[in-house]
């Protein structure tokens, strides 16, 4: 059988003109893991459109499609193209979940959720002759995934092949986000065993690693024997966490001392009403400057991930947000325009109440305003968002914030890299045609080590001891322990007046510039 599986692409990322880094970052993992179930008898190929041109001139058997929102228009016309030829087509991914009957009428078969329990018993449908137009997720265990298909991603073609995926979901339920919606029906925060966890890292060469979990320190017990059992590896990491998970005692320390050296933060908003209004309670009531200061500290980067355009925003909003985040030293900033995707919470609030604008998917991609916001209108709101990348990556900007790090060691590294993420995109666009991305890795390497020793010296020895975690987790998950590790609150810097001391009602601290701070890149995941 002869198995094609597709990740289409948005329009930018093949444009003659420009590509952007950001889409050269990650090979295809969901469909990697998907091609593991195959048989040794399938001829199977992944084809990721960001980084090559897909042939529409074969034949395959069978043509597997991963749709996000922003490329369901390109993925339903591939899946046209291929049906018509005779193929048969299935779709799966965050968009056909939350539209299922839109994907339908371009598929033989959709795949509800995540895909671990339903292709396997699709596949055995399909060799049977008999498979179902719909497999919907039920059961959410990551116990017995084989190992995923690293042969088949074109590893020259990243610059982080090395990403890796060791847990689904997250513990917490923001409105904004896609995740009940894809998770509907199920658990949706569950984990691998540390053993399966370790031993895929293991397969990994070199030294660099992406977690691209939605949030690996989401179960405290499963991340502490993580980062024990990665102690001694030598490797250099990059992942996503909460502004909590950041203050819990103990656990940032472990996760430096097997080779942490950046985190992408949600920090989201500057306003209380904001967080409440949008159930981001991982960060009310959590110091924000504490955090940073806290990674920062320990040598680890920032990349601060800021959404604009909820309710309590005004046209100020995006002044203000830039400038706290310089003034705290965070090297990289990511910045979004709310978007209300179908399936979500936001999505059925702003229906109900006639403020979403149109269905033109190619624009729900977090730079356009798709819906009416309350303090500003659509223009002002897409204008704010461009000018806060602009301001935040001017040279000036750069410097100011390299300026708030005590060292000039430690203002070249933060130079260095804000610089070299945002201010070169021409040459990273060159590197990506020449398809010479993974010779840039090194670069990274190096910079991340320089990071990691900015807070060698700053480490207590007694946080950084091996307990008897890892010893003592070594089965998967279960809903009881996941329900109670995100929410060990009682420990962490809390403040129940606001959402942080130096982060109150939207105003920015007058003595950031005194503190001490460090950050990395990120984005991309297992369904993203």
């Amino acid at each position: 059988m002869h198995v094609k599986m597709i990740l289409p692409s948005l329009t930018e990322a093949t444009s003659p003109l420009f590509r952007p880094i950001k889409y050269s970052l990650f090979p295809p993992l969901g469909l990697a893991t998907l091609a593991a179930y195959l048989g040794a008898d399938d001829e199977v190929t992944i084809t990721d459109e960001h980084v090559e041109r897909l042939d529409l001139n074969d034949r395959p058997d069978l043509v597997v499609i991963q749709v996000y929102i922003t490329s369901a228009y390109r993925s339903y016309a591939i899946a046209d193209h291929y049906r018509r030829q005779g193929a048969y087509v299935v779709l799966g991914g965050l968009h056909v979940t939350s539209l299922p009957e839109e994907a339908a009428a371009h598929a033989d078969t959709i795949f509800l959720g995540p895909g671990e329990d339903t292709w396997p018993r699709f596949l055995k449908d399909y060799k049977a002759g008999k498979p179902a137009a719909r497999y919907r997720s039920v059961v959410r265990s990551l116990a017995g995934l084989p190992p995923i298909r690293r042969d088949l991603i074109k590893r020259r073609l990243y610059l982080v092949p090395n990403s890796i995926v060791v847990s689904r979901g997250c513990p917490y339920v923001c409105d904004f986000c896609y995740k009940e919606a894809f998770f509907e029906g199920g658990r949706s925060f569950y984990t691998q065993t540390v053993d399966a966890a370790l031993a895929e890292i293991h397969r990994l060469p070199g030294r660099h690693l992406y977690f691209l979990d939605d949030h690996l320190f989401g179960n405290a017990r499963f991340a502490s024997a993580l980062f024990e059992g990665m102690r001694g590896m030598g490797r250099l990491w990059q992942a996503a966490g909460t502004v909590n998970s950041v203050l819990q005692p103990d656990l940032l320390e472990k996760a430096v001392a097997c080779g942490l050296r950046s985190l992408f933060v949600g920090f989201e908003t500057t306003s209380l009403g904001n967080l409440q209004s949008q159930r981001k309670t991982q960060n009310v009531g959590y110091d924000y400057g504490e955090a940073i200061r806290r990674l920062h500290g320990l040598g680890v980067m920032v990349n601060g991930s800021f959404v604009f355009g909820m309710d309590d925003d005004d046209p100020d909003v995006f002044r203000r947000t830039v400038d706290w985040a310089i003034s705290h030293g965070i090297e990289t900033a990511t910045f979004h325009i709310l978007t209300p995707y179908p399936g979500t919470a936001l999505h059925s609030r702003m229906q109900a109440g006639g403020r979403i604008l149109h269905r033109n998917w190619d624009l729900y991609d977090t730079r356009h305003a798709v819906f009416q916001p309350r303090g500003m209108t659509p223009s002002q709101l897409e204008a704010g968002y461009w000018r806060a990348y602009k301001d935040f990556y001017r040279w000036s900007s750069i410097a100011k914030g390299a300026m708030t790090k005590d060292a000039i060691s430690g203002r070249l590294r933060h130079f260095a890299y804000a610089a070299g993420w945002k201010k070169f995109e021409p040459l990273w666009d060159a590197i990506i045609r020449l398809r010479r991305v993974t010779t840039m890795l090194p670069v990274l390497e190096s910079i991340l080590t320089e990071f990691g020793k900015l807070g060698t010296n700053q480490r207590s020895p007694e946080s950084l001891t091996t307990s008897t975690a890892l010893r003592s987790y070594r089965e998967e998950e279960t809903p009881e322990n996941t329900a109670s590790s995100g929410h060990q609150r009682d420990a962490v810097h809390r403040y129940p007046a606001g959402v942080a001391r130096d982060f109150h009602d939207d105003q920015p601290d007058p003595a950031a510039g005194t503190e001490s701070r460090s950050t990395a890149a990120a984005s991309a995941g297992s369904a993203h």
